[in-house]
């Protein structure tokens, strides 16, 4: 019994080493992301919709790898994990809010991490099955967006760690709340 599982895992493995990790997509019946269209709404409420191959142009490839391969950036060496400013992170790829700086705390990880997002609304998660076990991914809700991964084990008041990529967020400063649209989250810093 334990060499048909051992045979099946080595074969899993060489079929995704030597023909491409299109083929674990066929195996897992995860939705191959070069096909992906993603459909968005500006902040004027228009709907937009990008290929693969546009938000290849868009996005940095490390931005490209986060979002939509579901990539992870170096711990310690992305844009925000000591951030201290005040503003609001939102989506790389649609604007929506996601997290506020008054809900960040210093993790230790080497990413930002918060205690709760902004906007419950705009935040998916589901369950991500790895190689290390399970856990629970996070995602943006219009943009369909790989954003990193919540843990139980943050501080009071939810006991949540929402451990996200730089890559995937753009920072808004408090003083430009307004002038970009997000003028409704200014409360939150006076």
């Amino acid at each position: 019994m334990k060499k048909i599982w051992l045979v099946s895992i080595v074969s899993l493995i060489g079929l995704t080493v030597f023909m491409g990790p299109g083929v674990y997509n066929k195996i897992s019946g995860e939705v191959n992301n070069a096909e992906r269209i993603v459909d968005v709404r500006n902040k004027d409420g228009e709907k937009v919709t990008y290929s693969q191959a546009e938000l290849k142009e868009i996005l940095t490839p490390l931005q490209y790898k986060v979002t939509q391969k579901n990539g992870t950036e170096k711990a310690f060496e992305n844009k925000y994990w000591d951030n201290k400013q005040q503003g609001i992170y939102v989506d790389v790829i649609s604007g929506e809010p996601l997290f506020s700086s008054t809900d960040k705390f210093y993790s230790g990880t080497g990413w930002p991490s918060f205690t709760k997002p902004l906007v419950e609304e705009n935040i998916v998660t589901k369950k991500d099955r790895g190689i290390f076990g399970t856990s629970t991914e996070v995602r943006s809700k219009e943009a369909n967006s790989h954003i990193g991964h919540v843990f139980n084990d943050g501080p009071e008041p939810t006991g949540l760690r929402y451990c996200m990529n730089s890559a995937a967020m753009d920072f808004i400063p408090k003083e430009k709340l307004k002038e970009k649209g997000y003028e409704e989250f200014i409360h939150l810093f006076q």
